[in-house]
């Protein structure tokens, strides 16, 4: 189908690059500000009349090729004046999201210029849309981390806190998450048709500003390159770490047939060591058998020549 020449209503089949390819993700996100303060409002349970200002403070030039493929596509977000907010989509486990997370959180949370108080300090929120399970023994499908005593759950502090949604648990969905339409966001995110996606628009306004902008934005070759150069990149990750891990299978491997050698030919070496200390010993006990049959002829020797 072509998009340039149709509308959302038209639409079906396959969406080329949906929500969890972070340009998409991105350019969804910085191109319409009305999905963006409807996403907030849901995560952070805000209403409307409570978002002021919001600003975005690392914009980039939609369409315009990324020189490192590395390039961090999170969104930096200045709330009120007084909230900072960090968006991140990931759908890759590399394993370090922990401290990833608690590392850009404390950048942003160390904001403060010569000469200020430390009152002036705004609160950060980190949020992370991961497409996998954090903590396998106890999947959620949306949780929030602060500072607490671990004793009594008195907070510490509430100027930094961690949220993360996992897409890949909507079915973990709790009534307060239904009724901030929290899953309903996860599942535009995960959508893979435009069918999908039309369904989940009928809901509210937010989620149909945020279909109409992924049509529209679907429709802009220079958009839908930037998306598939994300996706060769992880792919090209994947593959990277596959190898790495193949090889370093293979040393393990390797080093395990090794050790298990060495320790085959040390347990015959101790066989052969007990087979000598027996040769040995048979060889004491014939030496001393040699030495009593010497005494015996001396001594027949002796009686002969008395008679």
């Amino acid at each position: 189908m072509n998009l340039n020449q149709s509308s959302l209503q038209c639409a079906s089949g396959a969406i080329p690059y949906g929500m969890t390819n972070d340009y998409m993700f991105r350019a969804v996100l910085q191109s319409n500000h009305k999905v963006l303060r409807g996403l907030i409002c849901s995560l952070l349970h805000y209403s409307e009349k409570e978002i002021i200002s919001m600003n975005i403070m690392n914009p980039i030039i939609l369409g315009e090729a990324i020189e490192s493929k590395e390039f961090r596509l999170d969104i930096n977000i200045l709330l009120n004046n007084k909230t900072l907010i960090n968006l991140e989509m990931q759908i890759t486990n590399r394993l370090n999201w922990q401290n990833r997370s608690v590392i850009y959180m404390c950048r942003s949370y160390d904001s403060l210029t010569h000469g200020q108080e430390y009152s002036e300090a705004k609160s950060v929120v980190h949020i992370g849309l991961l497409d996998y399970t954090l903590f396998k023994d106890s999947p959620e499908f949306y949780a929030t981390y602060k500072l607490i005593n671990v004793k009594n759950y008195q907070k510490y502090s509430d100027n930094i806190t961690l949220n993360v949604v996992n897409l890949s648990r909507i079915d973990l969905e709790t009534e307060e998450d239904k009724q901030y339409h929290i899953d309903e966001w996860a599942a535009l995110m995960k959508a893979t048709t435009w069918e999908e996606i039309r369904m989940l628009a009928s809901k509210d306004e937010y989620l149909n500003e945020a279909a109409e902008t992924i049509f529209r934005l679907s429709a802009d070759e220079r958009i839908r390159k930037r998306c598939r150069d994300r996706e060769e990149y992880y792919e090209d990750l994947h593959n990277y770490e596959m190898a790495i891990l193949d090889r370093d299978f293979s040393i393990a491997s390797y080093r395990k047939a090794v050790i298990e050698r060495e320790s085959v030919i040390a347990e015959q070496q101790n066989m052969l060591a007990e087979h000598e200390g027996v040769i040995t010993e048979q060889e004491k006990l014939i030496q001393e058998r040699d030495i009593q049959i010497q005494s015996l002829l001396s001594e027949i020797e002796r009686l002969r020549a008395k008679r």
